[in-house]
């Protein structure tokens, strides 16, 4: 086996790793980056080790990711590189412990990786087509039928039961529940709340903490969370253009893309603040995500900077 990097230089790599979650970086901070990963073999094994946890499971821990670091002062910042590098020197099992994914997602009925999609078709002819990194529990009994959302975002076609008992079909989710009447739609955990499209039908979503349903029908949509139901609005038919492998974007701002399009790649992808704001419509391949980039270069001031495979950047040109 391998010995682990030593620890000091962990502590650089996790230092490069806050910094390149945490800021816009310039040329010449690129150019120390390479500087310092060539300066030794045991340099580059300690990044590599860092590359390691990115390529195993797709995202640095959220607890440390870059919207964690925004407002913590020097001390903060210290303790949050050290934790990095303590996981670094730990190996993956530490790093899988970070992800704060509750254990449910991991043993999960189905669920797909980032980038991947799955389809389904459950037991009453009912379409269940699961997105990027998303994680579902599938329950069906004399009662009811019941899909638990655990993370991510699935797209669902009711099927017509065959059971000659009346079974409600239901997505569960942490914030509430999303009851089908006849439909086709779209359910969306987003953290705190959750996105619910339909196309098809309608659906009638109730709030976990008890508050007053909502029911929303074709071609609208809305967002809830345990004690609430948000205003319906016009739902968009690109919204589930993913399920032909396509991200359909109009009129987003950049940033809004770039994450987007980050949810579907390992690795860290971000979006410069200087070019955030550009307004950028068009079809994506979510299974080509660098193609998709290069796109992005050829429309926009911008240009695509790539410390490695795996972090990349979206800069001004």
């Amino acid at each position: 086996m391998t010995a682990a990097p030593d620890r000091a230089l962990l502590e650089e790599a996790a230092g490069w790793l806050v910094r390149f979650q945490s800021e816009a970086l310039s040329a010449s901070d690129h150019a120390a980056f390479e500087r310092w990963r060539g300066r030794s073999a045991a340099h580059a094994a300690a990044w590599a080790r860092a590359e390691d946890m990115l390529r195993s499971f797709g995202q640095v821990p959220p607890a440390l990711g870059a919207q964690a670091l925004r407002g913590l002062d020097r001390p903060g910042r210290r303790q949050v590189l050290r934790t990095v590098a303590g996981l670094l020197a730990l190996g993956p099992a530490a790093w899988l412990a970070w992800r704060e994914l509750p254990w449910r997602e991991w043993a999960a009925d189905a669920r797909t990786a980032a980038g991947e999609q799955r389809r389904l078709q459950l037991a009453d002819g009912t379409q269940l087509i699961l997105n990027t990194a998303t994680a579902v529990d599938i329950l069906y009994t004399a009662d009811q039928r019941v899909v638990w959302l655990r993370a991510g975002e699935i797209l669902l076609t009711t099927g017509k039961d065959p059971s000659p008992v009346h079974r409600p079909f239901i997505v569960r989710t942490a914030q509430g529940t999303v009851q089908a009447l006849g439909t086709r739609f779209l359910v969306r955990d987003e953290g705190s709340r959750v996105r619910v499209a339909v196309f098809e039908g309608a659906v009638d979503i109730g709030p976990a903490g008890g508050g007053a349903h909502r029911v929303l029908q074709a071609m609208q949509q809305t967002v809830f969370d345990a004690g609430q139901v948000g205003a319906a609005t016009d739902a968009d038919a690109g919204q589930a253009s993913w399920e032909h492998g396509m991200l359909a974007a109009t009129n987003w701002r950049l940033a809004d893309l770039v994450d987007e399009l980050a949810r579907y790649r390992r690795g860290f992808l971000r979006c410069d603040p200087a070019v955030a704001d550009l307004r950028v419509s068009g079809a994506f391949p979510l299974h080509g995500i660098d193609a998709g980039l290069r796109l992005l270069e050829k429309t926009l001031p911008v240009r695509i900077s790539r410390i490695t495979p795996y972090w990349v950047s979206v800069t001004a040109r």
